[in-house]
This record gives structure tokens, C-alpha cells and sequence, in this order.
């Protein structure tokens, strides 16, 4: 096995436990900040796979757009909930 190889693996592996991860996580913000590094490392997929334009576009709206909205929705759905609610 050569280490491109190696590396897809690595990145693959990484991207369904990420996924797993975001997934069962308990609270929001974080499955928000788990789901933008599995789209990082999709966009290491895409570069590894000689797609620097997938590449590009999933880094600009899988990572970046994507969690700023999320973010936002979250900041949104929990306004005016008192502490307590907020840590379900």
C-alpha cells in the first residue's frame, strides 16, 4: 500500500466516525461543529480525489455557509429560553 492510499483511508475512516459522532451528539452546537469538520475533511476527499473545484465550493458552503446558518438557526430557536432549557 502506498501512503495516498493510506491517506484516503485515513480521511474515509475519519469521515464516517465524524459522521457517527455528529450524529449521537447530545448537543447542538457541538454536532454543528462536528458536521463542519467532517465536511474539512470531505474537502480533503475531494483535493485527494483531483477535484480542487468540489473541492473549493464544498469548503465555501459545506463549511463555511453551512455552520454560520446552523449557528444562527441555533442562537434563534433558543432566544429568551431560560438556562435550563437550554442545556437539553
Amino acid at each position: 500500500m502506498d501512503t495516498y492510499t493510506i491517506l484516503e483511508w485515513i480521511v474515509g475512516i475519519g469521515l464516517i466516525g465524524g459522521a457517527i459522532t455528529c450524529v449521537t451528539s447530545d448537543k447542538l452546537l457541538t454536532a454543528v461543529i462536528r458536521l463542519s469538520l467532517v465536511s474539512m475533511l470531505a474537502v480533503i476527499a475531494f483535493a485527494l480525489m483531483a477535484s480542487p473545484d468540489v473541492a473549493i465550493t464544498e469548503a465555501v458552503i459545506g463549511s463555511g455557509l453551512v455552520t454560520f446558518v446552523f449557528i444562527i438557526a441555533i442562537k434563534q430557536t433558543f432566544k429568551g429560553e431560560t438556562k435550563h432549557e437550554k442545556d437539553r
